[in-house]
């Protein structure tokens, strides 16, 4: 099989499993749809089986393209970390990092990746923000270099290492009557409070159910939502009280139109984390990426 797939089938299959669509592989590989087509036809008879199916107007990989979709992965990542080996023995310091991060990491990220492509130029960085499960899916895909996230997947064989410290802490309206308190009130006054909390599976609501559970204690969650921004909007007016990173809130909250409340256990302790697969070998440009975060990180503490 492997004497009849060429790299450039491979590029534009992986092109197609990314992209979802032969249409866009093409545009992506600059490359006529009738060539994509081709290829993908030639490459699927060196295979002998079929690598994708069109139900509606949705393409789906079948299971021998996913595969070799990831086979395809793992190739071009070692080719790429190939090249910047090769480049790194020249004296130069050039290639591709691609990071993914959980959206509560946004708020600090740009003060990492900034000064990090001043000093190096010539590295192309691409940067994934997403929900907490589709962090998990890149990883299991093993799409990214490196992932920042809090409560990285357990069902996965991962290296963690800590980052950043990320307290949760407890919002509301300004004219909440808790805003205006200099001592801790008792975890007790919860029980009267309406939550706003982001969505199910994202990492600060996976840390909020572990603390809340430690304490014995279930709010009355008047609402979900899958955005930090949202979740400011709805406490400033008034709808509730929310537990977020104190990341996402500007340096004095008064400027979102929020207070934050002083109650016993708060703020929540919690962590970012850089998260790679172990199996994973990082290229020098990850390397040297993750040796510029280790001693920067104390730039983007809250």
């Amino acid at each position: 099989m492997a004497m009849h797939a060429t790299l450039r089938q491979l590029r534009l299959f992986l092109a197609l499993a990314e992209t979802g669509s032969v249409t866009a592989a093409a545009r992506e590989q600059h490359v006529t749809q009738p060539t994509v087509s081709m290829q993908l036809k030639q490459l699927a008879d060196s295979v002998g089986l079929p690598l994708y199916e069109v139900t509606g107007r949705k393409l789906h990989l079948t299971e021998a393209g996913e595969r070799l979709a990831q086979t395809c992965r793992d190739l071009f990542d070692r080719w790429d970390a190939f090249e910047m080996e090769v480049d790194g023995l020249r004296g130069l310091t050039r290639g591709r990092l691609r990071v993914a991060v959980v959206s509560t990491a946004k708020y600090f990220i740009p003060r990492l990746l900034g000064p990090f492509s001043e000093r190096y130029p010539a590295i192309e960085v691409s940067l994934e923000v997403a929900n907490r499960d589709r962090i998990v899916s890149r990883l299991e895909q093993n799409l990214d270099d490196l992932v920042i996230m809090t409560a990285p997947p357990e069902h996965l064989d991962l290296r963690t290492e800590p980052l950043l410290e990320n307290p949760l802490v407890l919002v509301g309206a300004l004219a909440h009557p808790l805003a205006k308190r200099t001592r801790p009130a008792p975890r007790g006054v919860l029980s009267q409070e309406r939550f706003i909390l982001r969505e199910p599976g994202s990492g600060t609501r996976i840390s909020c159910e572990r603390a809340f559970a430690e304490w014995g204690f279930v709010p009355q969650v008047r609402m979900a939502l899958g955005s930090n921004e949202a979740i400011k909007q709805a406490v400033a007016g008034g709808y509730g009280i929310a537990v977020l990173s104190r990341h996402a809130l500007d340096r004095d909250p008064q400027h979102d139109g929020l207070a934050l409340l002083q109650v016993q256990g708060f703020p929540i302790r919690s962590r970012w984390y850089l998260v790679t697969r172990r199996e994973k070998r990082l290229s020098p440009v990850a390397e040297a990426f993750l040796a510029f975060v280790k001693a920067s990180v104390e730039t983007v503490k809250a």
